[in-house]
């Protein structure tokens, strides 16, 4: 009986300690955001021992709300208030400096970072802090705006366009107030000024005085280089353009998604009907000449001359001389004087029309954008002004006389530095998002669009390769033309990327 009594009170025991040896068991269990370690030890001492296990747990990495945007360069910098601003992707990022004595750049590059602050590099080689640890961390976007909300501007062809903020859409199309440097504008025309005159005053002079004569071949790679300019004026620049100002937020939904089309339509319909009715009047006339004296051949002696001219090798067009059976002698008739100097007049005043614009949306650029945007229409007035004064130097003197070209010339020249001036004196009340300077921005440059693409296509790229000295031109001719007529196009087209 005792001997079973401590049997029993041992098997007890036993189980007793076997219970608690697996209390002894520990463990931690991973959060969703760590990593795991997990290693177990056993002690075999004895039966009892071996029950029991020891597990545990650690946790070896940060949380994720930690990482730090990679970011490899800024740009768009900008500033609101007298805060700096520049934008990564569509983040929108503030920028510690430049200081007063700095130049603020429009972007910077080399991004890096240095422990959990990120740096990036500007033109001097120097570093320059941007904040981002308080919009990755609260995933809200960083303002001045006691809202704390974001605000993006950005530029369309020169006009402002704000979106975002602590105000509602509709409030951002208000006029910005900022400070302009109006010294430097004022300045800054006159340069504007000097580079068109340079640009359109070089073919004049240089076929006025013999230096290049219509057939050179330097002449032939302007005339060419310039039509490629105004090509891409007409489609890049202008039709662009005006889609965006039209596409304008402030301007609200357009009932008519095909406004910009038809706008370029209309303006490039204006410029065949100017050349139709002025053909039919040259036309007219001329028969009427025949009709009261059947053996004059030629309405002037500026169509003998420019007869003669015409029948060179490197110019097989040759104008219709009058008969009134209205037969010619070639393949196709050429253009008359009064016709050639309709063609000039529709290709500037495609120019003016869009000249004009350009000037005022220089000036009322923001300071950050001004110098950017001034650079590209320094070179956009130069490469137009070639353009035109190709076109005006080749008109013959039937229908130019050397100071018409120079009045037209000068014309061009003096329309951009107006706009500027216009734009100078509206400069604290204009606003690029009024529903009104929208539609006739976009109106203008649309129909500018339209003139200049007849213009282009059919006075100057057909007319000159189609049937005029680049018809049956050597092989080095053409190559040569090709080429200027490509850069043309390309040149022009890299630059509306700014302007």
């Amino acid at each position: 009986m005792a001997s079973s009594t401590r049997s029993l009170v041992s098997t007890t025991i036993l189980l007793l300690v076997a219970s608690v040896a697996a209390q002894v068991v520990t463990v931690t269990a991973p959060s969703p955001t760590t990593a795991t370690t997990a290693t177990s030890s056993t002690t075999p001492a004895s039966s009892t021992e071996r029950l029991a296990q020891t597990v545990t747990v650690t946790a070896t990495v940060a949380p994720s709300g930690s990482t730090v945007p990679s970011i490899t360069a800024v740009s768009d910098c900008h500033t609101h208030g007298t805060a700096n601003w520049c934008m990564a992707g569509t983040e929108e990022y503030q920028i510690i400096g430049p200081t007063a004595t700095e130049e603020f750049q429009a972007q910077y590059t080399g991004c890096h970072t240095h422990g959990s602050d990120t740096f990036c590099v500007d033109d001097a080689g120097e570093d320059v802090e941007i904040l981002v640890g308080t919009a990755a961390e609260s995933g809200e976007a960083v303002s001045e705006d006691p809202a704390g909300s974001e605000e993006h501007c950005h530029f369309h062809a020169g006009v402002e366009h704000c979106v975002g903020g602590s105000e509602s859409e509709e409030s951002n199309c208000d006029a910005t107030d900022r400070n302009y440097n109006i010294g430097l504008r004022v300045g800054l025309l006159f340069v504007i000024l000097t580079t068109s005159a340079i640009g359109v005053f070089i073919p004049i002079i240089t076929t006025r005085f013999k230096i290049l004569s219509k057939n050179n071949i330097i002449f032939i790679i302007l005339k060419q280089f310039g039509t490629g300019i105004v090509i891409s004026t007409a489609f890049i620049h202008l039709f662009t353009h005006a889609e965006l100002m039209f596409g304008n937020d402030c301007l609200g939904e357009l009932k008519y998604e095909g406004t910009t089309a038809a706008i370029f339509m209309a303006g490039l319909f204006l410029s065949f009907l100017m050349d139709y009715i002025g053909a039919r009047f040259v036309q007219w006339r001329q028969n009427k000449l025949v009709a009261a004296d059947p053996e004059d051949r030629h309405v002037t002696d500026g169509d003998k001359s420019e007869t003669s001219a015409s029948s060179t090798p490197d110019n097989k067009i040759v104008y219709n001389h009058g008969h009134s059976h209205g037969h010619s002698h070639g393949a196709m008739r050429g253009p008359s004087p009064m016709e050639e100097k309709i063609n000039v007049w529709n290709l500037e005043a495609g120019i003016i029309f869009h000249s004009i614009l350009i000037g005022i949306t220089l000036v009322v650029a923001g300071d950050t954008f001004f110098i950017t945007l001034f650079i590209v229409i320094l070179f956009h007035q130069m490469f137009e002004g070639i353009a035109l004064g190709t076109c005006i130097a080749e008109l013959p003197t039937a229908a130019a006389t050397t100071v018409y070209k120079c009045l037209m010339a000068g014309l061009f020249a003096l329309i951009t530095p107006i706009g500027m001036g216009i734009g100078i004196g509206v400069l604290n009340k204009f606003n690029g998002n009024d529903p009104s300077t929208i539609i006739a921005i976009g109106t203008l440059d649309a129909f500018s669009a339209g003139i200049l693409a007849w213009v282009g296509i059919v006075e100057m790229l057909a007319r000159d390769w189609l049937h005029g000295r680049l018809a049956n031109a050597s092989l080095i001719r053409t190559v040569c033309a090709m080429l200027a007529l490509i850069s043309g196009m390309v040149l022009m087209s890299v630059l509306g990327k700014w302007a």
